[in-house]
């Protein structure tokens, strides 16, 4: 009797081994759905409230929209969505990263936006042998920690010292402007990304910086720097922060009398900007709907044809992100991370709107053309797209 009752606990022991064994959320094996097919994991994260929140909006419609375009499948695998909203917070996209690979089991994700959520929850990420691909986080710091490359992160944009530097190389070549000053956030890697590279690239074309102030992401009253600002009288007033805040820096600005020409980056792309106060000015972005190559335009139409408005970068560049997703857990024909990040690596000469053909560098960047957009009449406007050197 006691051998059988050691028989059975055995059994049951084993029972409950081979269960937890084949519901581990982070294992290699692939998961089935109700109708026997092959099912993987995808998360999307973006700030879906909180203060950029248009951002997360378009990124969301690029995501869903790639998804409906692939039908849900992925080569032989469903594609099973866990979307979650990081409101632009760190702390808060990092929990919500914990929870989609420790809890909801994803294999891969797609996000975050900006460069303060994506560097965080990339270390998370890579630490934890997840795919993530973000489309729109141009801080080097996202896939690169210390110099030592993140090898499971990748992004679909190019990065801040490209941004900044093309933009330095316009405003001296094209716009023939010798004088800047430059407003960021210092607590904001991508700010600092931006007014830095432009800096360098300014003053090592010729340029002087006259003024370079930084301030706080909650701060609301500059009128002490821009008092200082006016009366240096700069060419240019460069500003590489998200349309909210340089709506506001911009309105002040000119209250105060400056006449600078107003510069900026890609967190301008947004439909609250304040487009009478930034009149006039130019911002470096990925692309354009004005462009007229057929990829592009064949993706506005698809775009208003499902939400009655032009797609803009965020949406765009999200939805790259995901295709290159897709493509490259068709090619690897495996849910395994390991696999799906060499694919990604591997990838060469991949269609997407924003950039032609693109191939990876070794620290998971694509290469492509820097675009110009200068604010007239109230709306964007293309005026040209430089390839960095």
């Amino acid at each position: 009797m006691r051998k059988k009752l050691w028989s059975i606990l055995l059994v049951v022991v084993l029972s409950l081994v081979l269960a937890v064994t084949g519901c581990g959320g982070q294992g290699k094996t692939g998961t089935q759905g109700a109708s026997g097919e092959k099912v993987i994991k995808i998360g999307f994260i973006a700030p879906l409230t909180g203060d950029v929140k248009t951002f997360g909006e378009s990124a969301q419609k690029g995501f869903d929209l790639a998804l409906e375009q692939a039908g849900y499948k992925a080569g032989d695998y469903k594609i099973e969505v866990f979307k979650a909203d990081d409101r632009n917070d760190a702390t808060e996209a990092v929990n919500v990263a914990t929870k989609l690979i420790t809890q909801d089991g994803v294999k891969a994700i797609v996000g975050s936006l900006t460069s303060l959520t994506t560097i965080p929850i990339s270390k998370f990420a890579n630490d934890n042998k997840v795919v993530l691909i973000s489309g729109t986080a141009t801080s080097p710091k996202v896939t690169v920690d210390e110099g030592k490359r993140k090898e499971y992160i990748f992004r679909a944009c190019f990065i801040d010292p490209t941004q900044g530097t093309v933009a330095a190389k316009f405003a001296l070549e094209e716009l023939k402007l010798k004088t800047a000053a430059i407003l960021y956030d210092q607590g904001n890697d991508y700010t600092i990304g931006l007014a830095n590279n432009f800096k360098e690239a300014f003053t090592a074309g010729g340029g002087q910086v006259l003024a370079m102030e930084a301030y706080a992401k909650n701060d609301t009253d500059f009128s002490a720097v821009l008092t200082n600002i006016a009366k240096k009288n700069p060419d240019i007033l460069y500003l590489p922060d998200y349309y909210q805040k340089v709506s506001l820096i911009g309105k002040q600005a000119r209250d105060k009398g400056i006449k600078a020409v107003f510069i900026g980056g890609d967190g301008w792309d947004s439909s609250d900007l304040d487009y009478t106060t930034m009149e006039g000015g130019y911002f470096t972005n990925h692309y354009s709907a004005q462009d007229p190559r057929p990829e592009v335009q064949n993706w506005v139409k698809q775009f208003k044809e499902k939400y009655n408005q032009e797609p803009d970068a965020f949406a765009t560049l999200t939805y790259d992100a995901t295709n290159l997703l897709l493509n490259a857990i068709k090619t690897a024909n495996s849910d395994d991370p390991a696999k799906i990040k060499e694919a990604l690596q591997n990838t060469k000469d991949f269609s997407i709107v924003s950039g032609e053909k693109v191939s990876f560098d070794e620290n998971g960047n694509p290469i492509k053309p820097v675009t110009i957009l200068k604010i007239e009449g109230g709306k964007q406007k293309f005026v040209t797209a430089i390839k960095p050197n």
